[in-house]
C-alpha cells in the first residue's frame, strides 16, 4: 500500500499505536525523531532498533513501519519538495534548487539502516530544541506560521546535513561493513544522471554479484525492482525540478542522462499522461501539492 501526502508539510506527534500495522510507501521525506520509548522499526524489509533521542531520515519510495517494545511517541516531520519551494520573491527559485539538491544529497547519502550518529552534544541539543519548538509552532499556528515552519527545517537540516557527512566519512572507511542493498541504492541515487552506471553488466561488476541475480538480489531487499526503482527515482527528481526550479525542459533531461528532452517527453508521459510543459503549469503544480 502506498501513502501520499496531500499538503506540503505535516507534522505529527503520536503514540506507536497510530502508526499503520504494517509498513507503507510513503511518497514523500520524512524526519522521524523518538520523543521516548523503544523498539524495532521497518525499512525496505529491514528490521533494525530504535531508542528514544534517535533521529531517521527516510526518503520518497522508502517502505517504512514501527514496532514498540516500550510506550513510544515519535514526532514525524513530513514534506514534499513543494514545501521548501514556497517562497515569495522570484529571486529565491535558485536557492530553491540548491534546497533540492541539498536535500537529496542528506537523505539518499544517509544509510537509513542507521540512525544519524549525532555525536556532538551540542548538536543533540539543537535537534531536541528545534523539534519541540516546531511542535510548539505547529499546535499554535499563528501568524508567518508557514515561514517560520520552513525556517526550523532548514536549520535541522542543516544540523543534520553535518551529521551525515561525518558518518558518511566514516562509512566510507568501513565500507564493506555497510549492507550492500544500502551501497546499491547510494550508487543508484548517485549516478542516476549516468546511464551506463546503472546497468546489469556494471552494478553486477560493481557488487560483485552475477548479471542475473542483481535484480532478484534487489527486489528481494527492498520490495521493488531495480529497473521500476531507477525509472521512479528518476521520474521523481524530474517532478522535482520542473515544480521547483526554472531550468529548461532540455537541462533536466540532460541533468538525468536522458538521450535528449524528446526521450524525456516520451518518458514522462509514459508515467504522467501528459508532457512536462503541461505538468509544470501552476494549476498542476497546485493539483500535486
Amino acid at each position: 500500500m502506498e501513502k501520499l501526502l496531500y499538503r506540503p508539510f505535516d507534522l505529527q506527534v503520536s503514540a506507536e499505536e497510530q502508526w499503520e500495522k504494517r509498513p507503507l510507501v510513503y511518497h514523500f521525506f520524512e524526519i522521524v525523531h523518538i520523543l521516548e520509548g523503544s523498539g524495532s522499526r521497518e525499512v525496505n524489509r529491514n528490521k533494525l532498533t530504535f531508542s528514544q533521542g534517535d533521529t531517521f531520515l527516510f526518503t520518497p519510495l522508502d517502505c517504512r513501519g514501527f514496532h514498540s517494545e516500550t510506550p513510544t511517541r515519535f514526532c514525524s516531520v513530513r514534506f514534499s519538495e513543494i514545501f521548501i519551494s514556497q517562497y515569495k520573491q522570484a529571486q529565491d527559485q535558485e536557492r530553491a534548487l540548491r534546497w533540492l539538491k541539498q536535500l537529496e544529497h542528506i537523505f539518499f547519502q544517509h544509510n537509513r539502516f542507521q540512525c544519524i550518529q549525532i555525536t556532538d552534544p551540542g548538536d543533540h541539543r539543537i535537534i531536541g530544541q528545534l523539534i519541540h519548538s516546531m511542535i510548539e509552532e505547529h499546535d499554535q499556528q499563528k501568524e508567518h506560521y508557514q515561514e517560520n515552519m520552513q525556517h526550523f527545517i532548514s536549520l535541522l537540516l542543516n544540523i543534520l546535513a553535518r551529521n551525515v557527512a561525518d558518518s558518511s566519512r566514516e562509512s566510507a572507511r568501513k565500507e564493506t561493513e555497510e549492507p550492500l542493498i544500502n551501497r546499491m541504492l547510494v550508487h543508484i541515487h548517485t549516478h542516476i544522471g549516468e546511464p551506463d552506471k546503472l546497468k546489469m553488466d556494471f552494478l553486477a561488476t560493481s557488487f560483485h554479484l552475477s548479471t542475473n541475480y542483481v535484480s532478484e538480489y534487489f527486489k528481494k531487499f527492498t520490495g521493488v525492482g531495480l529497473q521500476q526503482y531507477i525509472s521512479q527515482y528518476r521520474i521523481k527528481l524530474v517532478e522535482q525540478r520542473l515544480l521547483n526550479s526554472v531550468l529548461t525542459i532540455g537541462q533536466i533531461a540532460d541533468e538525468f542522462g536522458f538521450t535528449d528532452e524528446s526521450h524525456l517527453n516520451r518518458v514522462f508521459r509514459k508515467h504522467h499522461g501528459v508532457s512536462p510543459t503541461v505538468f509544470r503549469k501552476p494549476a498542476v503544480k497546485g493539483a500535486v501539492a
